[in-house]
């Protein structure tokens, strides 16, 4: 549609200008169905035949024009069209690009918080190893500690030896369970 209306304003704007046409050695100028000679008209004063003929001339001449400037402009659309094409491609090129780097930051993102949780983890594990152990020790120290006294071993100053030492113990548990 786009083409057809550029051919029809050629065309119609050919037709606005005069044509020169060369017919047995002279000059003749058309303008809309009217012969000049030297600026003079001779329409009248021709024969039909060379009236026919001279503006035939004018006629294919004007085509030959319209034609020419039509071809042109389709060549000047097409150059753009082209261009145009170029333009999205490299839009479309830039766009993926783009995100195929988003992409691999996104992925440097996920690897760091996946290992800061793996490091949470393991500091996670160590604490609650830590208490386990600090558990257990207390426990073993309180069975050793009623045993000796049950059985009477322990003197005044050993039984407050054990006190402290439980009472340790009893630290270190509390030091691990905050660190959970």
């Amino acid at each position: 549609m786009k083409y057809i209306i550029i051919l029809l304003m050629l065309t119609f704007s050919a037709t606005m200008n005069a044509q020169e046409v060369q017919k047995d050695g002279k000059t003749y100028e058309v303008k809309e169905d009217k012969i000049f000679l030297a600026g003079k008209d001779v329409t009248e004063t021709l024969s039909i035949e060379e009236t026919a003929s001279i503006l035939e001339s004018a006629r294919l001449i004007n085509e030959k024009v319209v034609l020419k400037e039509a071809a042109e402009k389709l060549k000047k659309a097409k150059q753009k069209e082209i261009a145009n094409a170029e333009k999205t491609k490299q839009k479309e090129a830039d766009k993926v690009e783009k995100e195929a780097k988003k992409l691999v930051k996104d992925k440097k993102k996920a690897e760091k918080a996946q290992k800061r949780a793996e490091k949470a983890l393991k500091k996670q594990q160590k604490a609650q190893d830590k208490f386990k152990k600090a558990s257990k020790k207390l426990e073993d120290a309180q069975k050793k500690y009623k045993k000796l006294k049950r059985k009477g071993k322990l003197s005044p100053s050993d039984d407050l030896k054990w006190l402290e030492k439980l009472k340790d113990l009893k630290e270190d548990i509390e030091k691990a369970k905050s660190k959970l």
